[in-house]
């Protein structure tokens, strides 16, 4: 499943105490230490400088990792209470992301771990989101069950057999569903990001006034470009009738663009449920903190008898203690990792 290299005996390595975890795929330096199943930090340094651009600008995506990477780190461990010689490894992440950003968590954790003599564990992001689940006392989702893992880069179905057996059912075949919700809330004029800005606008307005078609995609795949352009269209149109359309029509319009997206998402997750007859289902990914989603699927767990799991909010949105918890369950399989693993922007399930 992991695309990684290198086998050896579980005998190599004890079961490690403490992981700390380094996550840098995109705009967010995060640094997490674990023990077990319980997190005793997971610091996020956020980047700014993103905002007035309305999306994430690459260089200054890993230029802001290079000087987040060093303090984040010190205070995960502050707020850990423990010090280098307290860990047992260092997992990252290795992809998908951003080159740039995934370059400066690659290199930074791999010499840091290999300057403190413990081993480097490349982890694969979306799986580590699926593993977000796993963290904290409550009740984890039993296998084999499925992932509905949204994100503003990655839309996708997974079946989960074990912590390290997950195959892709289906997945989007050109923009994600977090990509067209933070594109849409751009076109209104909404504040980056501005996934979670329309989420709040659409709990006030009426989601069935304008109405959007949805794109036929065959199996367990899915689309968002096209949506994504018929709702430019409609904005366009909107406002050369009048100046103050999307203004005036904020909330409507943000409730009926959310019921479509979600639409998409839930018909898809319906339908893999009824091809795997798997009722145990679970959410992962930036786009589990919406609101409407949540809704949705509590609603389903009431209707239709499925089995229901969604992560806090801490544990939707990029964060290095799903990264620490994936690394755990690699090591426990006995694996040892070389130094000379590069990032890969484009990493796949395997």
């Amino acid at each position: 499943m992991s695309n990684l290299p290198a086998y050896f005996s579980a005998e190599i390595m004890p079961q490690p105490r403490y992981i700390l975890a380094v996550e840098s795929s995109c705009d967010d330096t995060g640094v997490a230490v674990i023990r077990g199943n319980e997190v005793l930090s997971n610091v996020i340094a956020n980047q700014s400088v993103h905002e007035k651009y309305g999306g994430v600008v690459p260089e200054l995506a890993s230029r802001a990792h290079a000087q987040n990477i060093v303090p984040t780190l010190t205070e995960a461990l502050n707020q850990a209470n423990i010090t280098p010689g307290d860990l047992s490894a260092v997992a990252y992440t290795y992809g998908p992301g951003l080159m740039g950003s995934l370059h400066v968590g690659v290199a930074f954790a791999k010499s840091w771990a290999w300057a403190h003599g413990i081993p480097s564990i490349p982890v694969n992001h979306m799986q580590a989101h699926v593993l977000a689940h796993f963290l904290g006392p409550k009740s984890n989702p039993k296998f084999p069950f499925i992932c509905l893992t949204v994100s503003g880069g990655h839309t996708q179905l997974v079946k989960v057999k074990s912590a390290l057996d997950m195959e892709v059912l289906g997945e989007t075949r050109d923009d994600a569903a977090g990509e067209a919700f933070d594109k849409v809330a751009k076109l209104m004029g909404l504040p980056y990001p501005g996934g979670p800005v329309l989420d709040r606008l659409a709990r006030e307005g009426d989601s069935k006034r304008y109405q959007f078609s949805r794109p036929r995609v065959a199996a367990l795949d899915m689309s968002f470009s096209g949506l994504k352009t018929q709702i430019w269209q409609f904005l366009q149109q909107g406002q050369q009738q009048d100046p103050h359309f999307v203004r005036s029509n904020k909330n409507d319009i943000a409730a009926s663009v959310q019921a479509a997206i979600l639409g998409i998402l839930m018909d898809k997750l319906q339908r893999a449920v009824d091809e795997t007859g798997i009722q145990e289902v679970a959410i992962a990914g930036g786009v589990s903190a919406n609101s409407g989603l949540r809704k949705l699927l509590l609603s389903k767990e009431e209707e239709s008898g499925w089995k229901v799991h969604i992560p806090p909010f801490e544990y939707c949105t990029d964060n290095a203690a799903m990264i620490a918890m994936a690394g755990s369950k690699l090591i426990e399989t006995g694996e040892s990792f070389p130094l000379d693993i590069e990032p890969k922007p484009r990493l796949r399930f395997s």
